[in-house]
């Protein structure tokens, strides 16, 4: 049976490795939050099967802080996009909230759409984040997720070598100096 040329094309797609696809930050603006809001409540969803988080009464899954990532200095959110296409892969959410360092930064939310994943889409984000606020970092994967953990861990060892230690369920390192 042959394909039709919108099955050939759906095919290549769904097969064609886009590991050098070319990302960037995009901060997201207060008309732009609601996209955002919409991603953080997949995410959510997603982190429910590890950490037990149930929706409210709405339907919606609790998130106490988003509306400070409009309103507070220290905390911004970034949508993950292709460069070329503006294409929206994911977003990051980072703030200054950090448990073991006295100051420094943090990744709140992270997330890349599953079909960009498995791509270096998101370890390529991560490390922009990284490079954009050089200093004391944690990265708290996902409760429960041993995913998350194994990509926290990949793109620390690529990013920092064996500078990066684990403890009480958070990643933590320094990228001052790093070039």
């Amino acid at each position: 049976m042959a394909l039709t040329e919108k099955e050939k094309i759906w095919f290549e797609r769904l097969y064609t490795k886009v590991e050098n696809m070319d990302v960037k930050l995009e901060a997201v603006e207060e008309c732009k939050k609601d996209v955002l809001y919409r991603l953080l409540q997949y995410s959510l969803f997603e982190e429910s099967l590890n950490d037990q988080n149930d929706m409210n009464e709405d339907g919606l899954f609790e998130y106490l802080w988003f509306e400070n990532y409009f309103t507070e200095e220290g905390r911004d959110a970034f949508f993950i996009k292709k460069k070329e296409t503006n294409k929206l892969l994911g977003f990051v959410m980072i703030n200054t909230y950090v448990q073991k360092f006295a100051f420094g930064h943090s990744i709140a939310e992270f997330m890349v759409l599953p079909k960009f994943r498995r791509n270096n889409i998101g370890k390529k984000a991560a490390v922009m984040c990284f490079d954009k606020y050089p200093g004391n970092w944690e990265v708290s994967p996902s409760y429960g997720s041993k995913q998350a953990y194994l990509f926290w861990e990949n793109v620390l060892k690529a990013y920092v070598g064996k500078n990066s230690r684990y403890e009480d369920g958070i990643f933590l390192f320094s990228n001052c100096g790093k070039e």
